[in-house]
């Protein structure tokens, strides 16, 4: 039983004391839905599948943590097939030429009751504007599958599409695209 509780308390005395964690974004437990307005009629939503990056957390001091997203534009899925070939054309994400989207913080800003402000770059086909993501802290805790430290944040950011040469049908189809994000990352050993 020692050789169990020891381990684990020096495991947990290290997580405790660290101010600054390296976390792997897991992309089977990441999400980036964006939705749109249509016509009036609907609200539609898609999905990227494969999301990866780090987060870089500072307990110590928040406003030193970072994010580094990459998403594959080829992975976008709005459960119509013909749609998501469409969006890899050129007039849309024009996949062949740019096939990632980045997002990297230049700064994050601690509120209240977990809350962040992290302010950075979006790219889009070689596009980059900045945004600004409101983010919530859900947990942060010893991860009981993957067995270390995990961390999962919710988040919500919006922009204009026509900002990155995506245009298309706007005003009738929403310029803006409301994106809602879940994330769930490990940390690195």
């Amino acid at each position: 039983m020692k050789a169990i509780i020891i381990p684990a308390l020096l495991l947990a005395s290290s997580i405790a004391t660290a101010e600054e964690i390296t976390y792997t974004i897991d992309p089977t437990h990441t999400a980036t839905v964006f939705s749109w307005d249509h016509l009036g009629y609907s609200t539609p939503s898609a999905n990227f599948k494969a999301i990866n990056g780090e987060i870089v957390f500072n307990d110590t001091n928040p406003a030193q943590s970072k994010v580094n997203v990459i998403i594959n534009t080829k992975s976008i899925n709005t459960n119509v097939d013909m749609f998501d070939l469409k969006l890899q054309d050129t007039e849309w994400f024009n996949g062949a030429e740019f096939p990632t989207i980045t997002f990297d913080s230049t700064k994050v800003t601690p509120l209240e009751n977990n809350q962040y402000k992290v302010d950075g770059v979006l790219t889009i086909k070689g596009i980059s504007k900045v945004i600004s993501l409101n983010a919530k802290l859900n947990k942060k805790a010893i991860h009981p599958m993957a067995g270390g430290e995990a961390i999962g944040f919710n988040a919500t950011t919006h922009f204009n599409r026509s900002d990155f040469e995506m245009g298309d049908y706007v005003p009738a189809v929403s310029d803006q695209i409301n994106v809602n994000i879940t994330v769930e990352a490990i940390a690195k050993e």
